[in-house]
């Protein structure tokens, strides 16, 4: 069994070889990167993204990129392509042909394909003097001196070189877009990342019981309610305007302090300044409210300052936004 300082060293030797290759694309790029960027911008149909072996694996990921930051695109497998999926092409679309080589068989037979539908190529390869190189209308370099295995043969620092290489066209092609956070969301509904990007306190508090004593209310009456709501915590209202709140920690301090707990009303032992949020506001704001006052949970109120619920911790967990 290889001991542990050995396998650190490999691991360091692999993340630092990828990185000083990938530090190195940004000396390769050229007008051509910039071309192929406005070409697509400018182009009215979609991005095709192709390539063969490990490079279509990388392609996938590309097309996931593109689709969710605002710019279409689909994956087409060369050797598919050249077996009937040729056909996903349309007469607008930009095809993105990814090899490291660019001298493939696969690739080969694709490209003069595609060219003779009149659809432009980009390439990316870490070959520029390779037939896909010489034939495409675009050509990004994605050479690197070696690959992390140590037979440099199989596929890791070059097919990180292409990823990074679509990275930088996706986000180049989403500034050009203006594309926001709330374009962000509509691509991404689900999940904790789309629900921190449009999840609002309003969605919290549906379900939530309404927690709330009046001023005058016995201290008695109090941790009933907050017995019975569950949420750690009442509200003390007058005429739905919030007065103060009352948390389950302030009735432990009571009790340590006095026992005679009948002569007592919510005034007594309530916080005056309670923390509180519009219904409207997004999930994550209140998240942040929480964590900056070391708080769990926090008051919700409406446009007209009215009392309408409560917003926990948990609510935010069961959500997965914490």
């Amino acid at each position: 069994m290889k001991d542990a300082n050995a396998i650190l060293s490999t691991a360091k030797d692999t993340i630092l070889l990828e990185s000083n290759a990938i530090a190195n694309l940004a000396n390769l790029l050229n007008s051509s990167f910039t071309d192929a960027v406005n070409f697509i911008f400018n182009s009215k149909g979609r991005v095709i993204v192709t390539g063969i072996g490990k490079s279509a694996n990388i392609a996938t990921k590309m097309v996931a990129t593109f689709n969710s930051t605002g710019t279409p695109a689909v994956f087409m497998h060369a050797a598919d392509a050249i077996h009937g999926d040729l056909g996903n092409v349309q007469d607008d679309d930009v095809v993105i042909c990814i090899s490291k080589s660019g001298n493939t068989p696969e690739i080969k037979v694709l490209v003069p394909l595609i060219k003779n539908y009149n659809n432009k190529i980009i390439a990316i390869t870490g070959n520029p003097d390779s037939f896909l190189g010489k034939n495409a209308d675009f050509l990004l370099n994605s050479f690197v001196d070696k690959e992390a295995c140590p037979n440099n043969l199989a596929p890791t620092t070059s097919t990180t070189a292409q990823l990074v290489l679509g990275d930088a066209l996706a986000v180049c092609l989403l500034e050009l877009r203006g594309f926001t956070s709330s374009d962000f969301a509509k691509y991404h509904p689900g999940g904790a990342l789309g629900k921190r990007l449009y999840l609002r306190v309003s969605d919290l508090i549906k379900n939530n019981e309404l927690p709330k004593v009046k001023s005058t209310d016995k201290v008695t009456q109090v941790i009933v309610e907050i017995s019975e709501k569950r949420l750690g915590v009442t509200a003390v209202v007058n005429n739905d305007k919030i007065a103060g709140i009352i948390t389950d920690g302030d009735i432990r301090r009571m009790l340590s302090k006095t026992t005679k707990i009948d002569e007592l009303t919510a005034t007594d032992i309530m916080s005056t300044t309670p923390k509180t949020i519009d219904v409207d506001a997004m999930a994550v704001e209140a998240l942040d409210t929480l964590e900056n006052n070391n708080i769990t949970q926090i008051l919700v109120t409406d446009a007209d300052n009215n009392y309408v619920g409560v917003v926990h911790l948990h609510d935010l967990i069961k959500e997965g936004i914490f």
